[in-house]
């Protein structure tokens, strides 16, 4: 998909969760309230978004939480082929910034981190933006 076929009048926004990637317990005990953030988040945007026509904004979840490389790139092309257009990453964790942010330098992106807990999203955000940084 080139950059001119990815700003149409029906460009999907990829929700993509991603979580503290280390197993046994710490990554399974985050799942299900990464992925509930995820679905709050797509249907905050579906029911406030509209397209310029007045039709409703469309969200595509990863169907999988993010928590390393293959992840990721499993999620970027999950996204392609479902024509989203603008990426918003979730996360209520830390999490390994270089490994689970969207590569696409072509995409627009956001990032909301929630930071009430002991593992806080904000921190993946300015581990986010420094991978970016280092990027390029």
């Amino acid at each position: 998909m080139n950059s001119n076929q990815r700003f149409n009048s029906r460009t999907r926004i990829g929700i993509r969760p991603t979580i503290d990637g280390r197993r046994d317990g710490v990554r399974e005990s985050l799942e299900d309230q990464t992925m509930g953030m995820a679905q709050r988040a797509a249907k905050f945007l579906e029911k406030n978004l509209r397209h310029a026509d007045g039709s409703k904004v469309e969200c595509v979840i990863a169907t999988t939480c993010i928590g390393g490389v293959a992840e990721a790139a499993a999620t970027a092309d999950h996204f392609r082929k479902a024509g989203v257009g603008v990426s918003l990453t979730v996360t209520p964790c830390w999490c390994y910034g270089s490994e689970t942010i969207d590569m696409d330098t072509h995409m627009p992106k956001a990032i909301w981190g929630f930071n009430g807990t002991e593992r806080p999203g904000a921190v993946y955000l300015a581990a986010a933006l420094a991978g970016h940084n280092q990027k390029g």
